[in-house]
């Protein structure tokens, strides 16, 4: 299949429009020099604007993103020369085609390559895994690589991911800014080589794990309208723990320019969660049982689904005749001489917990001397990932250990403990799985770890080697498994027997337990895991990820997007076409050409920033306020939920300005005019009910206050955890909810409050009630400017757009205007205060020189 790509990255720096030609086949090596570049990308106009009647959507590729290609290689001597073969590597995840089950989706794979591979052949590597494999290799210099993954991802995220603090130099790797440089070069190679093959309209990119979590932010960057997904594969820390990461927001922000972001577990995804509130001020709501956060106008979903396993690639591993012969040697090995093989296999990892289920294998023996000489636990150890001090510390022990333990309690012909530190073949593996009467997992702080499920498919084996274990035909399987309450498929194993492995004595009760148990038991609980492993594989895990990614960017192709922000901070703001900024000149056009204004102006986060701590009005906005009410030809209105009299008292030198306040319960037209009400006759006695219930939660609630107004309760939550104070303000509106079930007022959450106020007063019905009043008037207006900031403004927004056309406004140019690029009803936004203060101060000066000029003729 040929695929379109960006021919020319110049025109992306020039602004131009690219152009789409045809990939040819041959795809250009990415030079890559030994050395550090700058951990930020600071050229903007690297972003292109997307233009929404450009593309069509379908669904044909997916481009799969890791470290590691899925390929296996090595050299190999042919006709005397030396060349490198392929093979897919069976044990990768991420070789995802026969588990996608549609041929009509291809698969493209861009990674590294585990081996080496020299400068003088990597066009020609590049070009046959191209061709053969549909993979992209990219290609790094080792010193490079070394800094990049075993540098910051082995040192830095990992350990900190695994809840492991670098106190001292000792424990994991204190942060390093050329490593962290080096980690963000590494992720913009991807991006490019991504670039050479991706055709960013209709591509679906999936990117995999820690070692690329800034990648989002390069490629939404060049391409604003990719379809993005990632998946972390590794545990997500609290945010206790991840806040000491000295480039915490920048990694953040990254991961936000996904479209989809997946998590193992439910715990995993809180945590991010929990992150992008206290770090970044997001907040995340659930809808129809998916969870989004808002960010920039876009909503990034966030997926919770743990990986499978490749079913039929580990049933066609168990129809092996290599595997019959290993189940049987073993067979003769343990349950010919009566004895029971309890099974663990891990990586040489210190957060695997290798020592700690020594030690409760080592209880087990003490506490129950019977098992001496019947039960051995097998070791597997795999070959450690990462480097250092720590992993050959971790080995030692581990040695030392085994070594005591089997001096203690061996027996001519019975070791306790069986180290085995050689890689195996995956045959063989499986082989131990199928003979194993039980399976340990002690992580103390794991991913996902499959091993428990390729344990039990294992255990389920097939005809042949029921024969080999002498079983009955079709005999009810069984397996037990012990597994860490730390790692990520724990949720989903209910009937394995979950333990705290620091607890040796827990695990050595376990362990008992296990053995103990009646065969009755031990089938209904491999039924069950059975069940769940063999229909929830790594097919439909990719499956349901892949169907949730294209849900969550089906709304792509009908919105625009801006990209705003420099280097990491970079990200992209979606909005409805209709949506744009408001100029100066045009708005100043309108303002000049029409006699009859009405002017409905916010207070706070329109005019007042919202961190100001002083919320007074500055003497400019004071000066900007009354000069426009000077004019005659304008109604100026400021509509707030603060109380009358504060807002009387900040703004009494502007004599014709009206206000209105509580949210339009209390309004005057002018300064020297009397207050009216809108609501006649409200009594407020359900403040004898409310009030005891926010006090409650006020002394539960650290940080939070409440402010009383005349006709309003208002419970803030600005100055209290985050988190806590979203949870307290949920449990606040239904419990207010319900006991003022039969008072005549509304319960609202705010931003960071939840106020309760008398029914019938919002902001929109001051907008209409202001509206009707010139109409009576006879002053019906042909100029409409509101502008505002939350979610209550868009009452206004919406009273004053709808109006247009209709017996109250019936001509006239409306601008309903808010506050930031974000979801509006507005038709227009303005950035900041800062800009709405310029723009106000413009329409005043307008009115300044006609009112100077009116005076000169007069």
């Amino acid at each position: 299949m040929v695929s379109k790509s960006y021919s020319n990255l110049l025109e992306l720096a020039s602004g131009e429009a690219p152009s789409f030609g045809y990939m040819t086949r041959r795809i250009p090596r990415i030079m890559t020099v030994a050395g550090l570049i700058s951990d930020v990308d600071d050229d903007p106009v690297e972003s292109v604007c997307s233009d929404p009647s450009s593309s069509t959507v379908h669904r044909d590729r997916i481009i799969m993103v890791a470290n590691q290609l899925p390929i296996r290689a090595q050299r190999k001597l042919e006709g005397g020369k030396s060349c490198w073969s392929f093979e897919w590597d069976k044990n990768s995840l991420l070789q995802l085609k026969d588990g996608l089950g549609d041929e009509d989706i291809e698969v493209i794979y861009v990674g590294c390559l585990k081996e080496e591979v020299h400068t003088s052949e990597q066009d020609e590597v590049s070009q046959l895994l191209l061709e053969t494999y549909k993979c992209v290799p990219t290609f790094l210099p080792p010193d490079q690589f070394t800094r990049y993954y075993h540098g910051f991802c082995k040192q830095q995220l990992w350990p900190l991911f695994h809840y492991m603090l670098p106190l001292s130099p000792e424990l994991g790797g204190r942060f390093n800014r050329s490593l962290w440089q080096a980690y963000v070069s590494v992720n913009k190679i991807f991006a490019d080589r991504i670039m050479e093959v991706i055709n960013p309209e209709d591509d679906y990119v999936w990117i995999h794990d820690y070692h690329l979590m800034v990648l989002p932010t390069f490629l939404r960057k060049r391409f604003n309208r990719v379809k993005l997904g990632f998946f972390l594969h590794s545990p997500f820390p609290s945010s206790e723990i991840y806040k000491t990461l000295p480039v915490r927001e920048e990694i953040l922000r990254a991961l936000l320019n996904s479209d989809l972001i997946g998590f193992h577990t439910f715990d995993y995804a809180r945590h991010f969660l929990s992150c992008c509130s206290r770090m970044l001020g997001l907040t995340y709501e659930s809808k129809r049982g998916y969870i989004g956060i808002e960010y920039y106008g876009r909503t990034v979903s966030i997926k919770i689904l743990p990986v499978g396993i490749h079913m039929g690639q580990l049933q066609s591993v168990l129809k092996l005749p290599q595997t019959e012969e290993k189940v049987c040697e073993l067979i003769r090995q343990f349950s010919d001489k009566g004895r029971t093989m309890l099974l663990g296999v891990d990586d040489m990892d210190i957060f695997k917990g290798i020592s700690l289920k020594l030690l409760a294998m080592e209880q087990l023996l003490i506490q129950h001397p019977e098992y001496q000489g019947r039960v051995v636990l097998v070791q597997i150890a795999n070959p450690a990932r990462g480097r250092g001090k720590d992993v050959k510390e971790m080995q030692a022990e581990t040695k030392a250990t085994v070594k005591r333990i089997n001096e203690t309690f061996g027996k001519p012909g019975y070791d306790p403990i069986i180290l085995i530190e050689e890689p195996l073949k995956f045959y063989e593996r499986v082989a131990y799985y199928v003979v194993a009467e039980c399976c340990l997992v002690t992580a103390v702080r794991d991913g996902m770890n499959l091993i428990p499920y390729e344990y039990i498919i294992s255990r389920q084996g097939n005809e042949t080697l029921d024969k080999v274990l002498g079983l009955a035909s079709s005999p009810k399987k069984k397996s037990m498994l012990v597994v860490s309450e730390f790692i990520g498929c724990s949720p989903s194993l209910s009937g394995a027997i979950r333990v705290n492995p620091w607890n040796i004595d827990a695990v050595a009760d376990a362990m008992d337990s296990a053995l103990e148990m009646a065969d009755s038991e031990k089938q209904l609980r491999h039924e069950k895991h059975y069940r769940y492993v063999s229909t929830h594989d790594v097919g439909y895990w990719a499956r349901s990820f892949l169907q949730d990614l294209e849900r969550t960017c089906s709304d792509h192709v009908r919105r625009r997007w801006w990209g705003i922000g420099f280097g990491l901070s970079f990200r992209v703001v979606a909005l409805d076409p209709n949506f744009k900024k408001l100029s100066m000149e045009h708005i100043v056009s309108a303002y000049k050409r029409t006699k009859t204004r009405a002017i409905l102006l916010d207070y706070d986060g329109t005019l007042m920033p919202q961190a100001s701590i002083d919320k007074s009005p500055s003497n400019k906005s004071i000066e900007i306020l009354s000069s426009l009410c000077r004019d005659k030809n304008n109604m100026v209105f400021l509509v707030s939920a603060r109380s009358r009299k504060m807002l009387s008292d900040w703004f009494a030198p502007c004599e014709n300005l009206g206000i209105a306040a509580e949210h339009g319960y209390f309004l005057r037209m002018k300064r020297d005019e009397e207050w009216e009400t809108h609501v006649a006759g409200t009594d407020c006695g359900w403040k004898q009910i409310a009030e005891p219930v926010m006090k409650l939660y006020t002394e539960t609630t650290d940080g939070s206050t409440i402010e009383d107004k005349e006709t309003a309760l208002v419970w803030c939550y600005e100055d209290a955890d985050p988190d806590f104070g979203s949870c307290q303000a949920k449990e606040l509106l239904d419990h207010l909810e319900s006991v003022l079930a039969n008072e005549p007022v509304t319960v609202k959450s705010g931003q960071s409050n939840v106020e309760v106020k008398p029914q019938g007063v919002s902001k929109g019905l001051v907008a209409k009630r202001l509206l009707s009043s010139m109409q009576e008037k006879g002053m019906c207006p042909d100029f409409v400017l509101c502008i505002g900031d939350d979610r209550s403004d868009e009452d206004m927004f919406e009273v004053i757009t709808s109006s247009v056309g209709g017996p109250i406004v019936p001509r006239a140019e409306v601008f309903a205007c808010t506050v930031c690029r974000k979801p509006s009803k507005a038709k227009y936004y303005l950035d900041d205060t800062a800009e709405i203060v310029r723009l106000l101060q413009g329409l005043a000066s307008v009115s300044e020189q006609v009112l100077s000029f009116s005076e000169q003729l007069k």
